[in-house]
This record gives structure tokens, sequence and C-alpha cells, in this order.
């Protein structure tokens, strides 16, 4: 509590000040928290002043509040690039982040409890910089992060305002921001060094050497690239649903049809069901095969059942199995992009809605990934294969610009793949059917891509279709066969 205290002070937070009349005074309290390693661990205790911003008033104490964070889907892009040019990757943790921003707006809290200052008891905080707890901190933190790296030569992406990129001559680097977490990677070392010396002089921060631990997923780099894994993690869901002792499943789900909303008594306790989905959805950022299930899990968390419960029970289950499991990031001789995309036609029972799915790989790593149920009804199968490869080729238009601007502009067309003729027949064919007026607008932007060489629309064998595993249950042998192929297996073995 001391050094917490002391840093805001040597910060200038805040001035002490007489309070104003008919000042909104903001109250706070200490939090406490342990800090772990990356093995689990404990690092050290950590005590933090945070005030109680769902005091604040709008537009009084904050105006705009949203702050961007970066992707997952970039991180494993960059990671994929670094892996494959054989760049080095740091991690830098920033100490008490949200204190580096400077506040716009005129905030008032009270002094912090056991710190009060004795000459001067009655007089509150006038906040300069922001705190843990204000509305608007996590924005005022990224604008003051954002213009200092600007002034060192950083250029924020345009399609990922919390990626920037270094470009000088033969020198690149890039720097991704998730609040206080930033990994960056170089072309050389001397140049991340030098970086790291840059942003080490401008904030309280700490380079935590090689990335291994990172928003809870731990990497390990390896000669054939990266290896994210979030075994710890799976282990505490596991533990905090009372099944790390449970008969592990093969697969995540059965092969039988989609559950419907209302099907059996309601669980006794919502909140618990609603909790397990959300951290079974944090897991998915490395276990793709377990994308579609989790979309399943979470489709009924407004209303959930007894059967819809029980399906959560299958998918730890199948974790219980296979913790240690993760995503492998290895490097590819090309990074081109390529796209496998299906559709369950009217696989919902309630809405009759269809589920499409897509996998999108950069050389030969999966990257992006997606289950999700279409937002209209599809009067045919051709219809929703069709919507599921304009949400692959949205995709991988908006991956196009973004490697564009990470130096790696992707020169040949990128494939699409697809199970049904009659979706590959539309991408090209000019000629309008009245059956077809219906998904025109959808046609129209796949068409006009391919029709300016950046896409390829090409049919392939369903036994062929990585992305069936986002659509629906497979068998145990399937899935098993397209789990290798989404890039999901233990780590390496280590001779």
């Amino acid at each position: 509590m001391r050094e917490e205290s002391a840093a805001l002070i040597a910060n200038r937070t805040w001035e002490l000040v007489p309070r104003p009349p008919g000042a909104n005074l903001i109250s706070g309290k200490w939090i406490f928290k342990h800090k772990f390693h990356a093995d689990g661990s404990l690092e050290r205790y950590k005590a933090r002043w945070v005030v109680r911003g769902f005091h604040q008033r709008a537009g009084v104490d904050y105006g705009e509040t949203f702050s961007p964070v970066v992707k997952p889907a970039t991180i494993r892009a960059v990671l994929t690039i670094a892996a494959s040019r054989q760049w080095p990757v740091h991690q830098l943790d920033v100490k008490n982040a949200f204190l580096h921003g400077t506040l716009a707006e005129e905030v008032y809290c009270l002094q912090p409890a056991g710190f009060v200052d004795e000459h001067q008891p009655h007089h509150v905080c006038r906040l300069n910089k922001s705190l843990y707890g204000l509305k608007q901190a996590p924005r005022a933190w990224f604008q003051t992060f954002a213009g200092f790296v600007k002034t060192i030569g950083f250029n924020a992406t345009r399609f990922d305002n919390s990626l920037f990129t270094y470009n000088s001559g033969n020198d690149a680097a890039f720097l991704l921001l998730y609040v206080d977490d930033i990994v960056l990677t170089a072309s050389t070392s001397a140049l991340l060094h030098r970086i790291v010396h840059r942003l080490t002089d401008a904030f309280a921060m700490k380079d935590l050497g090689a990335l291994r631990f990172f928003l809870g997923i731990q990497v390990t780099r390896t000669p054939a690239g990266f290896f994210l894994c979030q075994k710890q993690y799976a282990e505490e869901i596991l533990e905090r649903a009372g099944m790390d002792m449970c008969k592990p499943s093969p697969t995540p789900i059965d092969t039988k049809g989609k559950l419907p909303q209302a099907n059996g008594p309601r669980v006794t306790d919502p909140s618990e069901y609603r909790s397990l989905a959300g951290a079974l959805q944090y897991l998915t950022i490395t276990r793709p095969e377990l994308a579609y299930v989790v979309q399943q899990v979470c489709l009924h968390m407004h209303d959930p059942r007894e059967c819809h419960r029980a399906l959560i029970k299958r998918v730890l289950r199948y974790v219980r199995g296979v913790p240690a499991h993760g995503l492998h990031l290895r490097a590819s001789p090309t990074l081109d992009l390529r796209a496998y995309t299906d559709a369950d036609w009217a696989g919902c029972p309630d809405t009759r809605r269809s589920t499409s799915g897509f996998c999108i790989y950069l050389g030969d790593v999966l990257i992006s990934w997606s289950s999700k149920r279409q937002a209209t009804v599809s009067r045919s199968s051709a219809e929703a294969e069709y919507r599921g490869v304009a949400n692959a080729v949205a995709e991988c238009v908006w991956f196009r610009q973004l490697l564009g601007e990470l130096l790696l502009p992707i020169r040949t067309a990128t494939v699409v793949y697809c199970d049904n003729v009659s979706a590959c027949y539309l991408s090209a064919n000019p000629v309008h059917h009245r059956h077809t007026k219906h998904v025109e607008l959808d046609i129209h932007f796949v068409r006009e891509r391919v029709a300016l060489g950046q896409f390829r629309v090409l049919q392939i064998p369903t036994t062929q279709q990585l992305a069936d595993v986002m659509t629906k249950g497979l068998s145990t042998d399937v899935f098993l066969q397209f789990r290798a192929s989404l890039c999901v297996a233990p780590a390496d073995v280590k001779t």
C-alpha cells in the first residue's frame, strides 16, 4: 500500500484542493491481488487504490470511454510473421498504466484511506492523471501511449488501432498493445532494445524478456515457431466447475442435431452456467476446435436448461482429456492467405437459421476462425453456403489490408474453398437468377473481389472441408483428423 501511495504521489496524479461546492466527489477503496508467475507460483502481493467510477456522471466527469485493444487474430498474424522471419519477440509490462493518462475533465475524489494528509485532512484530490476505476481511464492511457510512440517513429495501423508499426530503411518493428501489456517484435535485437529503452524512459515499464506469458496464455518459442497454450487456465475452469477429476471425452460434442432453446427444466444456478460459458469462450483463443460447441453453449445463456448444462459438462470432459493442447504457429516458407468456409443449412431447430464457419490460414498457420449463426433464414443450401463465403471473404479482405501495413502485401489471389458447387458458380457467374435476388448484396460483394483478381472460390470435397468442424458435431475419427489440421496439438517433444 505504501509503494502504491508513493507511486501515485510521485506521478503527480492529483493536487489537494478544498472541496469545491457542488462538485461530484468520488470515493475509492483498496484492492488487493496476488500476482502469479507463468507456472502458477506466487510472484508478489499487489495493492491498488481504485476509485468507484460508477458514481461518475456522463458529460460531467467523463465523455468518451471507448479504448481499442488488439485483436487476437492480429496477435497470431504478427507472431506468425515473427516466427517466419526469425525476429526476436519481447514482452513489456507497464507499471500503473492507467496513472499515465492525462485527464481532460475535472474529476474530484477522496484521499486514499489510511494515507490522508495530516496537514490537510479535509481537502480532496483534483485528478491530473487517471486512476483505476475511472470510466475514461483506459481511453486516457491509450491516447497518451499512442501519442508518445508516434514521436519515436511508430504509426497506428488503420485496420487495428492497437497495432503500431515502425519502418525505417531496412529496420522494421511491430508493437501490440492490450491495455497495459505490450508485445514488441523487431527485425534486429539492436532495434528492439533501442525501442525498449525509449519506452522505459517515458513510462514506468519493465522489460520481461522473451515472450512467455501473455493475457493468460503460455507462449513457448521453439525452432519451428510459437506454441500458444492455456493449460493453467483450462485447469482453473475445471476446478471451478468441480470437474478436475472427471472422465475425459474424446470429442466436445456428439453428432446429434443442435439443441433447442426451451427443452427440459431450467438450471438451478444460471449465473454459474453463464460464468462457465464465458470462461470457455476465452479458451477458444488457442483452441479453435471448441469454437462451434462454445457458440452453441452461448446461444442459450439467456435461459439455460439442463440439456444445455449437460453440453457444458461434455465440453469440460473433453478439455479434461487434453488440457495441454494448444495452437502451433509454425514458420512457413510462403505467407499467402487461403480460407475454408462451410455452412450447416437450417440447422437451428428453433429459428431454422444456418450456422456458418470459416478457417483462414496464413501460410500453414491457422490465424482466424469463426462459428456463427447467420442473421437471416436461408431459403436454400446454396444461399447458406454463399453467405458463409461472403463472411470469409470479408475477413480475408481485412487481413489483406492489414498484412499490407505489416510490410507483407499479398500479391496473389486468395483461394476460398467451399464444398457447395452452386456457391462456387455464383461467385463468378454474372447472370442473375430470380432465386438469388435476396442474396444480391453478398453476391455483388464476392463477385467484385473475384473480378478484381483478389479471390478465387473453388469447390472442395466435403471430406477435405476443414471448416466443417465449425458448423456441426463430427464423429471421433473425423474430429481428430480435422483438429490436427487446425494446428491444435500438444507441445512438441523436447529432446
